[in-house]
């Protein structure tokens, strides 16, 4: 096969491609960039392999970093962009399942692509557009099957996370896993909890956002790699609703959301339970704002203030949150009425905490107690936002 027609961001590195051929060295566009160009996907960036060694590529190019020289790979700034380049390896010894003890540099594409994790990854393609595919890639991705190059187990072996990168691209890409290689995820599923959950995290996200995230989530859960995470243990029955949910969660934020309301995690052990996946402080204040919201509106009508007291992106993944779980409500209504708020946050209020300490209050709890009335008061429709209502509102309430 040949591509005829290259986007940019191929266009843009061919002469990358072109000044290590001229140079005497095989140069090849491989992985996922190949991939998605034969699927007409988004191309983020392009990887390059090649048979040059790092030394050889930082006597080519003019600027480079040695990201991981170690193991073969030179980044090189040309154009103004940046590019990975890593000369064809094989690798060995995985006693950590998932970096090689011992990588050794081979002059041959075919040996370099055999250590990939999947037939439709292990596709390489030259300056001029043509595809090369030693393992049917091509026709793995005509049949949307995601496969292991090689025997399965070996693959697993070598990077227990390919295991979630299995179920990650069959969300992503709505395909479907070859059976030798669920198979080997099922056998193996144990290794996966040798792998850091930061990186175990990173594909759980990608897998439960992603188009076909359901059934995706179904075989995360029938070959036991669920087990091998945070909090999910012995949980399979309150998991298995997840892929006879409404729709997919299409947000990070609702993703955890969805996983705590099905898991029935208490509202004061959220900080715990995104603690033990290692997300940030921000990522736990967010989702437990949706949850808390999420709790109020499943039982009863919010308040002007409580509405207040969220934001316009925490009410709007919230109202995604509740069409995901079926239990959906009147989202233009709460929008509209968010939307026509007297103020929306605290500083479009005339007063502060310092203006009352002008005006005479002590200092103390009393003005955040007399703040807070005010405020209150003002969202409801009790008060204008105005400096002379609500001082008489003050004496009212001193």
């Amino acid at each position: 096969m040949k591509i005829t027609s290259l986007p940019t961001v191929f266009t843009e590195a061919l002469p990358v491609l072109e000044k290590i051929n001229q140079a005497g060295y095989e140069a090849y566009f491989v992985g996922g960039s190949v991939r998605d160009l034969l699927l007409n996907r988004h191309i983020h960036d392009v990887d390059i392999a090649t048979s040059a060694y790092p030394m050889e590529i930082k006597h080519i190019f003019n600027r480079t970093i040695d990201t991981g020289i170690k193991h073969g790979t030179v980044t090189i700034l040309y154009n103004g962009n940046s590019y990975e380049i890593t000369t064809f390896r094989t690798e060995s010894g995985y006693q950590d399942y998932r970096r090689p003890d011992h990588v050794t540099f081979v002059q041959n594409l075919s040996e370099d692509l055999k250590r990939r994790d999947f037939t439709i990854n292990a596709l390489a393609m030259d300056a001029s557009g043509n595809i090369i595919d030693h393992f049917d890639g091509i026709g793995d991705l005509r049949r949307h099957v995601i496969k292991a190059v090689g025997v399965a187990e070996n693959r697993f072996h070598e990077d227990a996370l390919r295991m979630m990168r299995a179920v990650r691209f069959m969300s992503q890409l709505e395909f479907n896993l070859e059976e030798k290689t669920y198979q080997a995820i099922k056998d193996n599923h144990h290794l996966l909890s040798k792998i850091s959950i930061e990186r175990i995290r990173e594909e759980f996200v990608k897998m439960g956002i992603g188009k076909g995230s359901r059934r995706a989530f179904q075989v995360f859960l029938d070959t036991g790699l669920s087990q091998e995470v945070p909090c999910f243990q012995d949980k399979k029955d309150l998991l298995s609703i997840f892929p006879k949910l409404t729709f997919n969660p299409t947000t990070e934020e609702n993703l955890w959301a969805v996983m705590i309301v099905l898991l029935k995690v208490a509202n004061q052990d959220i900080a715990k339970f995104m603690s033990k996946w290692k997300n940030s402080n921000a990522m736990e204040r967010q989702v437990a704002r949706i949850v808390e919201f999420f709790d109020l509106i499943s039982s009863r009508s919010p308040t002007n203030y409580e509405l207040f007291r969220n934001d316009l992106k925490t009410i709007l993944l919230t109202i995604d949150l509740s069409n995901i779980l079926g239990q959906p409500v009147n989202g233009s209504a709460l929008v509209d009425r968010y939307e026509n708020l007297p103020i929306k946050k605290q500083k479009d209020l005339v007063v502060n905490g310092e203006t009352l300490l002008k005006s005479g209050i002590p200092a103390g709890p009393k003005v955040g107690y007399l703040l807070q009335k005010i405020t209150q008061a003002v969202v409801e429709g009790e008060l204008d936002n105005d400096l002379d209502a609500i001082n008489q509102f003050i004496l009212k309430h001193e």
